[in-house]
């Protein structure tokens, strides 16, 4: 057996493992650990093996390169166990398994019978389900089976955090590998370049320039057809594709070694998980595939990003496994910079329905997660469940829930397929794959037609997304009964109850959707006059979203199938566009009122209650009146009095408290425009309050003469307009709560002529010359020398005296 570089770190890792029953092994792609850690554990742990990959693809092949090294058939001691395909027998000691399969051992039997050991390979990659898996071993170590082995194996530089979550030593094996040459774009591609030409003609350029076998990084399955396309007959030599769904058979012929040079076209899974022989180029297109929630869809979709260096660095890594290499980038040396150091967990922005799901079934979300789930999208994500029955009220799975959780679908389609039945299949394969007929409009129903074989389409279908659809459509059907006789438009709504959509008044095609979103379809598409849809996929548009897919769905499917969710509902709420109190009362299914008419007797308290909103969009409105009582309360407050906060934000904050009992009759902005705040106002103090308000700060000032003058507190002191004869023979200067009362002095005519806060200063100093100007203008009202001694009148002298 050929001595890899893994060798020289395993008896370091197995003397941990017995020391610790733990550990972390941090060694690069290429070292070995995949296909020669688990074997080296068979002797030392009397149970099975399970390991962890990330990727079917790699599963298989770890399986049949170890049981290749024992002169074994996959299935006897190495088997593997990947969605939909199986090879174990009772003989099987090392299982190579799919991360969601542990998932389903552990909730199945948490102690996990038989098994002596868990590796989690690949865990750098962060996966969401590696996460899961890992928190779920280390709760099961820590409560259950102690004596449960677990390995993290890692191909980046950063290790201790898993160490440190584990609590387990790290292991180092330092890799074998011969210097790469990188060599980078002169100039940054154009904003037309397309990805699949671009990477075609630098394959092209390679092969010209170098020696060797090359791999081809790409993201997807369809850029690899499409480069594959491109290189055919350009190239002497092979070019084989790599990727996931691509049958065992071909698989094989790009992993086994070969005779001469050729070019392997894959996915990201070369980048670590699997070593393919001969490699000695690599061209690296600089896009990887991640899964991240995608709104539209309301789950994880699969999306094309920039690499990050530390992808970009694995990548080029393969290029020097068996002798110096070069590694090609589709980008400049410059734009190398801006790339991200390394990709973010999973966790961190992947659709949280189906975890939440597992959490519920666990009984537990306090686990021991790397990195902890966003709060937000958990709590979005329990919402759905709740919505789809998965949970109950109090967050506790359902029986409902713990069947969806059995199933290898989205909790979304899961609910779907349990409830609609076998007809269901075929669209559930459909939301979990793209649009095999893009740019046919937004129906449904036409891609249900595709699938059936329906050929008088418009649009000319993607034939490879139909074959996957229909094979997916019959695993999913495969045993289940039947169900109702439901629609499209039915069975998408108990897949997304959450997007069942009420066209809004008016011409544009728009809808509110039962979960409170507006969203709006193109003019000319079919559906554009449907009074009621579901939107399976959506865009991400601000502040409407654009429908891609939906379905018509009747109201009497609505009714008859969400029966339990549709509600009764009375309301009266304030109306900014109206600028008045509506009362409603309607049949709402979420966000959206089935039927809506006037609620006639709505009870006058509740109108008032809304009125209150109404207010606080209109803002306060005070009268004179009610202006110049709030400011007396003020005056009086600032020095200490026991009175009320009589500001906007304070009346505005309290509207309940102090405004509804006076807003009966009030429900528009024109009654609120005619309302006087002076008598809820005057309300508001109490009657030893209101005495101390008019003892402090009287709302009038009494003139010699008994008149009452009110006074004006609006200004920095409280300030009475009256005639200068009305206040003959005063010595002594009003005040009013400790402050000099401003007094304006008027002519006869009614113009000020003086303004004082010291009316005996006055009267010793300028009101001479005051009374030389309006003896001439007006004679016949008295002028006398001394005012002090004259007596206050407003009448003038007859005429003729």
């Amino acid at each position: 057996m050929t001595r890899l570089p893994i060798d020289d770190a395993l008896p370091e890792l197995l003397a941990a493992l017995e020391r610790d029953g733990q550990a972390v092994l941090m060694a690069p792609p290429g070292a070995g650990k995949t296909t020669r850690v688990p074997l080296a554990m068979l002797d030392r742990v009397p149970g099975r093996i399970v390991m962890l990959e990330p990727r079917r693809l790699a599963a298989r092949a770890a399986a049949t390169r170890m049981a290749a090294t024992l002169g074994e058939r996959v299935g006897d001691t190495v088997g593997f166990r990947i969605r939909g395909e199986a090879k174990v027998s009772k003989a099987t000691r090392i299982e190579v398994v799919t991360e969601g399969i542990l998932t389903r051992m552990i909730q199945s039997d948490p102690e996990l019978p038989g098994v002596s050991a868990v590796i989690f390979d690949e865990f750098h990659e962060r996966s969401l389900n590696a996460d899961l898996g890992l928190a779920l071993a280390l709760e099961i170590r820590g409560a259950l089976r102690d004596d449960l082995v677990l390995v993290a194996m890692s191909a980046t530089l950063d290790a201790q955090p898993v160490a440190d979550l584990m609590g387990a030593p790290v292991v180092v094996s330092e890799g074998r590998s011969f210097p790469v040459e990188t060599r980078w774009l002169d100039r940054p591609l154009g904003p037309r370049a397309r990805l699949e030409t671009e990477t075609a003609a630098l394959v092209e350029r390679a092969a010209a320039e170098t020696e060797g076998s090359i791999l081809v990084f790409l993201p997807g399955e369809g850029e690899i057809r499409r480069v594959q396309s491109m290189l055919e007959g350009r190239l002497n030599c092979p070019v084989l594709p790599l990727y996931g769904a691509l049958p065992p058979a071909r698989q094989a012929e790009a992993l086994e070694p070969g005779d001469g040079r050729r070019v392997v076209l894959a996915t990201a899974i070369a980048e670590t998980s699997l070593t393919i022989p001969d490699i000695r180029i690599v061209v690296d297109a600089g896009r990887a595939r991640r899964a991240r929630f995608d709104p539209g869809s309301g789950m994880s979709r699969l999306v094309t990003e920039r690499v990050t260096r530390a992808e970009a660095a694995q990548r080029a890594g393969r290029a020097g496994r068996v002798a110096p290499g070069i590694a090609y980038r589709l980008w400049t040396r410059g734009e190398e910079g801006a790339l991200a150091a390394f990709p973010d967990p999973e966790i961190a922005s992947a659709d949280l329905a189906p975890l939440a799901l597992e959490l519920a079934q666990w009984g537990s979300a306090e686990l021991p997660f790397l990195t902890p789930p966003p709060a937000p999208a958990l709590a979005e994500a329990r919402a759905l469940l709740r919505d789809l029955g998965a949970l109950d009220r109090m967050g506790t799975i359902t029986a409902h829930g713990r069947r969806l959780a059995a199933l290898p679908l989205h909790p979304r389609l899961g609910h779907m397929l349990e409830v609609a039945g076998v007809q269901a299949a075929p669209l559930a394969a459909l939301m979990g794959e793209r649009d095999p007929l893009r740019g046919a409009g937004s129906d449904l129903a036409l891609r249900l037609a595709a699938i059936a074989g329906r050929r008088d389409l418009t649009a000319a279908p993607d034939m490879g997304a139909l074959a996957r659809i229909r094979e997916e459509a019959k695993r999913l059907g495969r045993q289940r009964p039947p169900g109702p006789d439901l629609s499209p438009g039915a069975m998408a709504a108990l897949a997304y109850p959450d997007r069942i959509g009420l066209r809004r008044p008016g011409d544009d095609p728009r809808w509110l959707l039962s979960g409170g979103r507006g969203a709006r379809m193109e003019p000319q598409d079919p559906q554009a006059g449907a009074r009621l849809i579901v939107a399976t996929d959506l865009s991400d548009d601000v502040p409407e979203a654009r429908i891609r897919l939906a379905a018509r769905v009747e109201e009497a499917e609505l009714r008859a199938h969400f029966a339990e969710r549709i509600e009764e509902v009375a309301f009266c709420e304030w109306s900014r566009r109206e600028g008045r109190v509506v009362a409603r009362q309607q049949e709402r299914l979420g966000a959206i009122a089935l039927t809506d008419r006037i609620w006639r007797d709505a009870p006058e308290e509740e109108v008032a209650r809304a009125m209150i909103d109404g207010v606080r969009q209109l803002g306060l409105r005070p009268s004179p009146a009610a202006e110049r009582f709030r400011a007396r309360v003020r005056l009086v407050r600032e020095g200490s009095a026991d009175l009320p906060d009589m500001s906007d934000e304070a009346l505005l904050a309290s509207l309940e408290d102090w405004l509804l009992p006076y807003l009966g009759g009030v429900r528009s902005a024109g009654d609120w425009k005619g309302f006087d705040l002076l008598g809820p106002w005057r309300a508001m103090l109490d009657w030893g309050q209101t005495q101390a308000l008019d003892r402090e700060a009287p709302p009038g000032f009494t003139t010699p003469l008994g008149r009452q003058v009110p006074i004006d507190y609006g200004g920095a002191q409280p300030e009475v307009a009256l005639r200068l004869q009305e206040v003959f023979g005063v010595t002594r200067h009003p005040t009013v709560g400790g402050t000099p009362l401003k007094m304006t002095l008027l002519s006869p005519a009614g113009r000020p002529v003086q303004v004082t806060d010291d009316l005996p200063g006055f009267w010793a100093s300028s009101y001479s010359d005051v009374r030389k100007d309006m003896r001439g203008r007006y004679p016949r009202h008295p002028w006398p020398e001394d005012p002090t001694e004259a007596a206050p009148t407003l009448r003038a002298k007859p005429r003729g005296t």
